[in-house]
């Protein structure tokens, strides 16, 4: 049997053995790097998170990271009693405190707190917010496109769990992997409450057809900053750009698909549901994207 690959899938890197890791105010050994069993985030995935990527020391689009968690804290009512400028001096500290420059992912993480008894109410956390910021060095190693399988788990409506929040709670995602990899594939193509093809467990996802780029709506999915990227720079650069609701007929027709995130940037998908996509490779809309891409963060990060 293939090994599953993920969209998340990095190089060996020997040096995250003994990192730095920010947790409250200190930056503490990799070993040490550790939250109470009481704490919001470790009982009820009570919290949200963000994710961010350096290049030549910069991280790029923070901004529009840190509005992302922001307004997610506002969301659910979290205080993270701290100011942007404040966050984003914390994650300039760990980052130099491992001497990383270039080529990392960091991942903000920020809970309500620990609490004073183990059940839901969220008035039993009294001690403030949670605030760990892991930093490692990250270079995306995918090498073949990935496989997909539609599942039946949805990123459903905001009324349930908003699918725009990067929450703590992500067991729906992770049953809808678990699902795609019992049916032989590396990770899931979610469908919204109407039927139309959406998202994946991870990432944003798009489809090529006849020249053209096509995404979801974006009403039932993760507001990725990758997935507006790619869709700025098919308008920047004349390329039909649609984000629209499509079927799975749509889309095993494709002549390319490709998930965007932080992580990967843009993933090539070879096959969905055993049916290839285009020639099962990385296409040339995928491969033009990639490089205007790449060209943004050189030009983000200089």
């Amino acid at each position: 049997m293939t090994d599953h690959l993920t969209t998340h899938q990095a190089e060996e890197d020997a040096r995250n053995d003994n990192i730095l890791i920010y947790v409250d105010g200190k930056i503490v050994p990799k070993e040490k790097a550790v939250v109470s069993v009481y704490d919001s985030g470790f009982m009820l995935g009570d919290g949200v998170w963000e994710g961010l990527r350096l290049h030549d020391n910069t991280w790029a689009f923070a901004d529009e990271h840190l509005d992302r968690l922001f307004e997610a804290a506002k969301a659910i009512d979290l205080d993270i009693e701290m100011d942007r400028k404040g966050v984003m001096n914390a994650l300039l500290e760990t980052q130099k405190a491992n001497g990383i420059t270039t080529d990392a992912h960091a991942r903000l993480m920020i809970t309500r707190g620990v609490k004073i008894r183990p059940f839901q109410h969220p008035n039993l956390s009294q001690t403030g917010p949670t605030f760990v910021i892991i930093v490692e060095h990250s270079k995306p190693k995918i090498p073949r496109p990935i496989s997909l399988a539609t599942v039946p788990h949805q990123r459903g409506l905001p009324m349930t769990q908003d699918p725009k929040l990067n929450s703590h709670s992500k067991l729906n995602c992770i049953l809808a992997c678990i699902a795609a990899q019992k049916a032989g594939a590396d990770e899931a193509l979610m469908l919204d409450v109407h039927g139309f093809v959406n998202t994946t467990n991870a990432c944003n996802f798009f489809i090529v057809r006849k020249g053209a780029v096509w995404t979801s709506t974006g009403d039932y999915c993760m507001n990725g900053i990758t997935r507006q990227k790619v869709i700025d720079l098919c308008r920047a650069n004349d390329i039909p750009v649609f984000e629209r609701n499509y079927s799975l007929v749509d889309t095993y027709g494709a002549d390319e698909a490709f998930l965007t995130g932080t992580f990967g940037a843009q993933t090539p998908v070879g096959s969905i549901d055993g049916r290839v996509i285009g020639n099962g490779n990385l296409g040339p809309m995928t491969t033009r994207l990639r490089k205007l891409y790449a060209d943004m963060i050189a030009q983000e990060c200089r």
